[in-house]
């Protein structure tokens, strides 16, 4: 008797793998295959998998000569014929588990991410490359498809299951024909359902698809450039590219054509957070920058050719160009409304719930406002002694005071709430957060133009730390104290004990303050250099009263 085919099925919570397991094996009945399924059920969602196993013959009993298969009840590493996965970093980690053999697996794998919870923690950006994850993919099958199921799921109002059962039929790994998976769907209703209409769309798109994938031999390179495209995270173009705000021709001939994208980009979201003139700074500084390291690369050509495979002479441009957008339009409390109030916004949601026209669709916003983001919109007359006070309460033992608003943003009380604080954008101006965040930015600008003129290297590494600066709140807080802890330690301590260049201490501390928001890696780090330790930071001492006995 031949081997029996084996197919594992990995899927995530609620996405209906155990729905798909059934399709499969109503399938092989209606085709007279023996077949054999089991289960490993996982914990919920991105915390852990649900996979299912298979087992098949790949003809009828009677070929046999009537014996009975035995199937095995668990996958075996190296010896899996067929596996299909909903998400790619499940595609990846069933791969490192030495699932797939590349001399003799099928990989199917969804290129949509669900973000795993250490992805989710990390400062920085922790996602796991989707290249890196498409490069062991294509190292460890012997052939592989991968498309966005998750997109074609929800074109068909549809979960992701119905997709995958559409991609292993047309895989044509499988003894069945297209009839016999739709009856599995259909089932022994007469009359389709409008769930099983919405399965059939799906399964029929999964369908076509990797048939399409199939007939074209180059589909994996358009895969790799298409996930490369979404995964630009260039959500100003998205929001802002409609407001065809172009910079002033002589002004945008002043910077290297590399650069010109991101400066568009920063550019068209100053104008919307705050307006031209605001704009027009980030030019001027970006420009500084960009002239400084002009004048630089000249001075230290004969040094800059030995790393001319390391370093390109605009890459400081470019980072100060990226990180100075994002750091001018913080977010305070005009910018949280006003992006609130935005009309796509609301779109979205009605896309998201899968609403149709009639229905109503209601929005409820949350806010929970501190005395600091109060205060950063007042004059410092004003929140002076209001942050004073506040510091007081903390130190008492309170804890600090915060404003908790359920705001009905769908409404018309609601909306005319969010567009009147939208409109504060000149208050913004006077408050004390601007002016904060306007003398970090400098401060921060000065330090890489002369980091520049010492050594291109150390300026592009600490342009790159501009990316510290994130969050609002006590986030906020932490990511200046450990930005301004970095440029302190550099300046104030040119002989650490290291043989590492200044531009490779400056790269790990900041890959060390993106590790934790404690800061802790980083004090670990610039300590063992010989860094002075950041001072203590003063708490209140409260004293608690002893529970009284029963």
């Amino acid at each position: 008797m031949s081997k029996p085919f084996s197919i594992l099925i990995c899927a995530l919570g609620g996405e209906g793998g155990g729905v798909l397991t059934d399709w499969l094996v109503n399938t092989a009945k209606l085709a007279g295959i023996p077949v054999q399924a089991t289960s490993i059920p996982g914990v919920a969602q991105r915390t852990g998998a649900t996979t299912y196993y298979l087992e098949m013959m790949t003809s009828g009993t009677n070929e046999s000569g009537g014996q009975l298969p035995i199937f095995g009840l668990s996958p075996l590493p190296g010896q899996i014929d067929l596996l299909i996965s909903s998400e790619l970093l499940e595609t990846g980690r069933q791969i490192s588990n030495a699932m797939s053999n590349p001399k003799q697996t099928c990989v199917i794998s969804s290129s949509n991410r669900a973000l795993t919870t250490m992805e989710k923690m990390g400062l920085g950006d922790s996602r796991v490359p989707d290249e890196t994850l498409i490069d062991l993919i294509k190292q460890f099958s012997l052939r592989h498809h991968i498309l966005d199921m998750g997109e074609i799921a929800k074109q068909s109002g549809t979960i992701i299951s119905s997709v995958m059962l559409g991609c292993l039929g047309a895989s044509g790994l499988l003894p069945f024909r297209k009839e016999h998976f739709e009856k599995a769907i259909q089932g022994t209703n007469k009359e389709l359902s409008s769930s099983q209409t919405a399965s059939l769309k799906g399964f029929h798109s999964g369908w076509s698809t990797i048939e399409q994938q199939i007939k074209n031999t180059q589909f994996i390179e358009k895969v790799i450039k298409s996930i490369d495209s979404t995964n630009n995270d260039d959500v100003s173009m998205n929001a802002y590219g409609r407001l065809n705000l172009k910079i002033p021709a002589k002004t945008f001939e002043l910077f290297p054509p590399e650069v010109q994208h991101i400066l568009n980009l920063g550019y068209a979201r100053l104008v919307d957070y705050q307006d031209y003139n605001y704009a027009n700074l980030y030019l001027e500084r970006v420009l500084s920058v960009w002239n400084t390291e002009q004048e630089a690369h000249k001075s230290q050509r004969a040094e800059l050719h030995t790393l001319q495979q390391n370093i390109t002479p605009w890459a400081a441009t470019l980072e100060a160009a990226r990180w100075t957008a994002l750091w001018m339009a913080f977010d305070d409390i005009v910018r949280v409304a006003e992006l609130k109030n935005k009309r796509n916004r609301f779109a979205q949601i009605r896309k998201d719930t899968k609403a149709k026209s009639h229905d109503i669709v209601q929005v409820y916003d949350h806010f929970k406002p501190g005395i600091a983001e109060l205060a950063g919109l007042l004059p410092e007359f004003l929140a002076t002694p209001l942050t004073q006070w506040e510091r007081k309460r903390v130190r008492s033992g309170l804890p600090g005071l915060e404003l908790k608003i359920k705001l009905h943003s769908s409404s018309v009380a609601g909306a005319l709430v969010l567009q009147f604080l939208s409109r504060l954008k000149w208050l913004r101006k006077l408050g004390t957060r601007y002016g904060f965040e306007q003398k970090g930015i400098d401060a921060w600008l000065d330090c890489v133009r002369e980091s520049i003129r010492s050594d291109i290297t150390l300026g592009q590494e600490v342009a790159a730390c501009g990316r510290l600066i994130k969050g609002y709140g006590s986030t906020n807080i932490r990511a200046h104290e450990n930005l301004s802890y970095i440029l302190k330690s550099l300046t104030e301590n040119s002989s650490m004990r290291s043989d590492l260049p200044k531009s490779e201490i400056v790269r790990q501390a900041r890959i060390n303050a993106l590790k934790e928001e404690s800061g802790k890696s980083l004090d670990v780090f610039l300590n063992g250099l010989g860094a002075p330790a950041r001072p203590a930071k003063e708490q209140p001492i409260r004293w608690m009263r002893r529970p009284a006995k029963a």
